[in-house]
């Protein structure tokens, strides 16, 4: 393995978010390369999840680590032992009808934050990094949230997708003037 790098974030409205990633055959020393520079590029970018994507890969491949920022979960404990989690192929085979509401940004998506209901409880059944299958069932709460989004870039959905078309349109209006001022400043 080589040293991480960083990648490119897209953003909205590049097409590419919108399309459905490709499953990845096999776990090897590309797609742990791919996985490395997406966690280097996410805590970078001070993300808590990053999917491949979003960095113009379309393999279903992404990586989560909600307790980096802050040390913890939030509520005095780690939600997965401190670690990144590194997901392959996700699916979410299990998950609950009763929902929890939980205020979500992107780095797809930069300056616009949003409140979106998500099943409270899931079972998500991936490939580690050391290509085992995995079956988890994360906490109920950020982790979860994070897990669900991620997935959702997967499959060519963002956050603002669950919005009304008022808060969409209104979301893409701060976009434009976030992306129009970056653009000025030449950030």
């Amino acid at each position: 393995m080589t040293t991480p790098k960083l990648l490119n974030i897209i953003t909205e409205p590049d097409a590419r978010l919108h399309m459905v990633s490709q499953d990845v055959g096999e776990v090897n020393d590309e797609v742990r390369q791919l996985m490395d520079d997406m966690l280097h590029t996410m805590y970078n970018a001070r993300g808590i999840g990053l999917a491949a994507v979003q960095v113009a890969v379309l393999k279903r491949v992404l990586v989560v680590d909600v307790d980096y920022l802050s040390g913890s979960g939030g509520g005095g404990e780690e939600l997965h032992n401190g670690k990144a989690l590194y997901m392959v192929n996700p699916v979410i085979i299990d998950k609950s009808a009763e929902l929890y509401a939980y205020d979500e940004g992107c780095l797809s998506v930069p300056s616009v934050y949003q409140s979106v209901k998500r099943s409270k409880f899931i079972t998500v059944r991936y490939i580690n990094y050391d290509g085992e299958v995995v079956e988890y069932a994360p906490p109920p709460g950020i982790l979860t949230v994070c897990i669900q989004h991620e997935i959702d870039h997967l499959n060519g959905v963002l956050f603002i997708d669950y919005l009304s078309r008022l808060k969409k349109s209104m979301a893409l209006k701060k976009l434009r003037k976030y992306s129009k001022m970056r653009e000025i400043n030449n950030v």
